[in-house]
């Protein structure tokens, strides 16, 4: 018992020796207040935090320009987000394997490598119709579209095409919110672009960026005639962007996103959208033909380079050369010839082959172009008129460029009858004769000197040249016989390259980059 209340009686002492140290060190503290007066007291406060009032008001103020630039990105997110749908599509498992996108790998990505079945797509007018993409909707069973507000329809396939890897849609609903479409012509690179989609499956993500490049030619489409003129944009475009929309800070359509380049499998800064102008086109033919309806000038192109413009005498690589201007169609009818270069279509500047093509892709059959090229020494202009596919010659010379190459050789011998006498050409590495009556007939020329052989070790083998075709001029030097292009070839050093047009019996006109040999 009595150790027991020593121990109650130490326990108490202890107790007592705390309380005395915690109220020793409450007094001092107060008592150091005391002594610091007024200014350690505002020292003290300017460690609480301030009402939220006034936090707010202590803020720096946000730059003008900013705030503005803030404003007009949601606004144009605003007047469009709600005409982006979530596309939701059920495949047949076969198709998959058979779309435009499966040789990417390397460079470029699509949805694909998710699951096949979600894309995105924008209404285009208030009855309903969608644009998509056509790889989006490819070998579709069934397509579904959720619209922001949750809504979601079954949707009809209007129609596809995939030499735009376009699509439109239709849902049976009236008084939808639709885009406004924009003029790409207008785009310029480094103007502010916002994608909108639904990404990885999150719906109406909006991510900025700027237009990095336009015109561009990426070689993705493999349909035989793809049309590529794609604006590039460093805005975010992920699997699921595809078929979504690329507006301007006008809140204005002005192109549907289609693909990006990665390694990764996600954005690493390049995406490609498909030219809101060429989207009409299509969709307009889509919805009221089922079908695009295309024509040709009946041309093939050569792109321009900077010693071929000065040897013409253009003071820059512009334009495109005509390599080939088929007989009897439109361009021919209108004038021009193997060897113009087409400065310009409609007073837009045409400096690609993928640019002429989308500028004819955008018209109709029977609409007329302004095409403007330089000839010899001077520009001209031509007022063209389109030929459609109904137009048979059209159509034949069509399906020849996407024809398999015909032997050099063909079945008819008639112009070697009259190949006699013959001239050795050893600096090309050919054997030549006159053109007859009945070859000009054949191949549809005034003149010229005929190819009866080409020596397989000899530089024009090696540029590629075909017996049995008409050698029609050097270097824009039109040849009419054999000393014509003795002529034209002794104006060269050995090594020299010269470019030689020849004519096949097609009528098609052929350019080839052939250096010049010894004896």
């Amino acid at each position: 018992m009595r150790e027991s209340a020593k121990y109650r009686w130490a326990i108490g002492v202890a107790v007592a020796l705390v309380i005395g140290f915690v109220a020793g060190r409450a007094h001092q503290a107060a008592k150091n207040l005391d002594d610091a007066g007024s200014g350690q007291a505002e020292a003290v406060v300017m460690h609480v935090a301030p009402p939220a009032a006034e936090s707010d008001a202590a803020q720096p103020p946000v730059p003008a320009e900013a705030r503005t630039q803030s404003n007009a990105f949601k606004t144009a997110a605003a007047r469009v987000r709600e005409a982006v749908v979530f596309v939701q599509v059920a495949v047949h498992s076969a198709s998959t394997e058979d779309s435009i996108l499966d040789n990417f790998s390397d460079r470029l990505f699509r949805d694909h490598v998710l699951p096949r079945s979600v894309g995105s797509g924008v209404i285009i007018s208030p009855d309903g119709y969608i644009v998509t993409n056509n790889h989006v909707v490819e070998g579709a069973r069934q397509i579904q579209v959720t619209l922001t507000d949750k809504r979601v329809f079954d949707a009809e396939l209007v129609g596809t095409d995939r030499s735009t890897d376009l699509a439109v849609l239709r849902v049976s609903e009236s008084n939808l919110p639709n885009a406004v479409f924009g003029n790409s012509d207008l785009v310029d690179i480094g103007e502010w672009v916002l994608a909108i989609g639904n990404p990885f499956r999150l719906r109406s993500t909006v991510t900025a960026g700027i237009v990095s490049a336009v015109g561009r030619d990426v070689d993705i489409i493999e349909d035989g005639s793809g049309i590529e003129d794609f604006i590039q944009t460093d805005a975010a475009i992920n699997p699921g962007n595809s078929g979504g929309a690329l507006v301007n800070l006008s809140g204005e359509l002005i192109g549907i996103n289609t693909a990006i380049a990665t390694e990764s499998g996600s954005n690493e800064g390049y995406g490609f959208a498909v030219p809101s102008n060429l989207v009409a086109r299509v969709a307009s033919d889509l919805i009221e033909f089922g079908e695009v309806q295309r024509g040709s000038l009946g041309v093939t192109v050569l792109p321009m380079t900077i010693e071929r413009a000065r040897s013409m005498g253009l003071d820059r690589a512009a334009g495109v050369e005509l390599r080939d201007v088929a007989f009897g169609l439109a361009a021919h009818r209108a004038g021009l010839r193997t060897g113009d270069v087409i400065i310009s279509i409609d007073d837009a500047e045409i400096d690609e082959p993928n640019q002429l093509q989308s500028a004819v892709a955008r018209r109709r059959p029977g609409d007329t172009l302004s095409i403007r090229f330089w000839r010899g020494t001077q520009l001209q202009t031509r007022e063209v008129t389109i030929l459609g596919l109904d137009d048979g010659a059209t159509g034949r010379w069509l399906a020849r460029q996407f024809d398999e190459p015909r032997p050099s050789v063909p079945a008819d011998p008639e112009p070697r009858a009259e190949a006699n006498p013959h001239q050795n050409v050893s600096g090309l590495g050919l054997l030549v004769a006159p053109v007859g009556e009945s070859a000009r007939e054949a191949f549809g020329v005034d003149g010229g000197v005929y190819v009866i052989s080409v020596q397989p070790d000899g530089t024009a083998a090696s540029a590629g040249m075909h017996a049995d075709a008409v050698i029609a001029s050097v270097d824009g030097v039109s040849v009419s016989a054999y000393e014509d292009l003795r002529d034209a070839l002794s104006k060269y050093e050995v090594g020299a390259s010269v470019v030689v047009e020849t004519v096949r019996r097609d009528g098609s006109h052929f350019f080839y980059d052939v250096q010049v040999g010894g004896e």
